[in-house]
């Protein structure tokens, strides 16, 4: 799929705003979860108090990274050699921009890392962001996207605190092959222990994303699906992006949804299902209406025209695309001492320039400032 041309976008700086260059070392991939590029129509406004950017899209899911650490060391994600290098806002910080953004329209919050379930006060923190309420007078959905390695013992008191949804980050369904690529021991178990106590609770439907990369654990989508059935989860498959630590995308390492598609459908045929507008996974099920899986596909299918997000890093920064090359501090608003309508309207003027698209594999492509595991997933 070729990404349609792109509205043209101007990048004046506004208060607050830092860009990192990027830094290129290394030799393995990385990637995740994104923005959605080029693609048809962008969103439309149908309130006017709801946050807008430049090109009509409705903004009405923020993602908070609440920790930069991660006790995993996937080799798509991290070298291995480098621990957290941002720090961490009090909790209370994050709830206040919460607070700040639901009143702008946000309707979902996803709590990301580094891992979450290292941050001490994340239940704590679940509770009140429960408390909250969208423009429309409605609970926030709050998920959490999380390795799943410490989930098994805290599910149920985040279940209890108000968490609706949890996703589970996992590479292969091997424990052999899954050691490999998180590098550290007896994580299959306890992942997939957390796996079945988030579904026995009710932090349904269980999502389990997987990264795929050529010549790595392509051979592991068949057992995905086969996964997908046996346990009553949604799978879903992620090309491959450059957000690695080390620097080394390749086009050539990408998986694509085609293949995985084709590779799928030589295990059992698949029916596509229906998708929000501004969902990012393709969803489909076995024809035989057993199992679904869903690919975020932001290299070979970008979606841009429907992104309907935001992210705060773990030190408060606003990114409005996983490839920003630009950072705009919230959180030096906070200590300047803005009361939330100054908060407000810098998120506003923020929102306003955010980039149209990705430009993934064109010749002007500027990594983002920062890799996967420190923006959050």
């Amino acid at each position: 799929m070729v990404p349609v041309a792109a509205p043209a976008f101007s990048r004046p700086r506004v208060r607050g705003e830092t860009r990192v260059p990027p830094v290129w070392k290394g030799n393995v991939p990385a990637a995740v979860d994104s923005c959605r590029v080029g693609s048809s129509s962008f969103q439309t406004i149908d309130h006017p108090a709801m946050l807008t950017d430049k090109h009509g899209r409705r903004i009405t899911d923020l993602r908070i990274a609440i920790t930069d650490r991660c006790n995993y060391k996937c080799v798509y994600c991290r070298t291995g050699n480098d621990g957290a290098q941002f720090p961490e806002l009090p909790i209370e910080d994050y709830l206040r921009m919460a607070k700040v953004f639901a009143g702008l329209g946000i309707e979902k919050v996803r709590l990301t890392g580094g891992e979450p379930l290292l941050r001490k006060g994340l239940v704590d923190m679940v509770r009140e962001l429960s408390r909250l309420r969208t423009i429309d007078g409605d609970p926030l959905d709050v998920a959490l996207t999380t390795n799943g390695h410490l989930l098994a013992d805290m599910a149920a008191d985040l279940k209890q605190a108000g968490l609706t949804r949890v996703t589970v980050s996992m590479d292969a369904v091997d424990a052999e092959r899954f050691q490999k690529i998180v590098r550290v021991p007896n994580g299959f178990e306890k992942v997939l222990a957390g796996i079945r106590e988030a579904k026995r609770i009710g932090l349904t439907p269980v999502k389990v994303n997987c990264v795929l990369l050529r010549g790595f654990n392509e051979d592991q989508i068949v057992e995905f699906g086969k996964f997908a059935r046996e346990e009553n989860v949604v799978v879903r498959f992620i090309e491959f992006m450059p957000l690695e630590e080390d620097r080394m995308w390749s086009p050539e390492v990408v998986i694509t949804e085609a293949e995985i598609l084709r590779e799928m459908s030589r295990f059992l045929p698949l029916v596509e299902i229906g998708q929000a507008g501004s969902e990012t996974a393709r969803r489909y099920r076995f024809a035989d209406g057993v199992g679904e899986i869903g690919i975020i596909a932001p290299v070979s299918s970008p979606f841009c025209g429907h992104c309907s997000r935001v992210r705060v890093t773990s030190d408060g920064k606003i990114r409005t695309c996983l490839f920003s090359v630009f950072e705009h501090d919230l959180y030096a608003q906070i200590r300047r001492g803005a009361d939330d309508p100054e908060l407000a309207e810098y998120i506003r003027g923020v929102v306003m320039k955010k980039e149209a698209r990705h430009h993934i594999g064109e010749p002007d492509f500027v990594p983002a400032s920062r890799t996967m595991v420190h923006i959050g997933g």
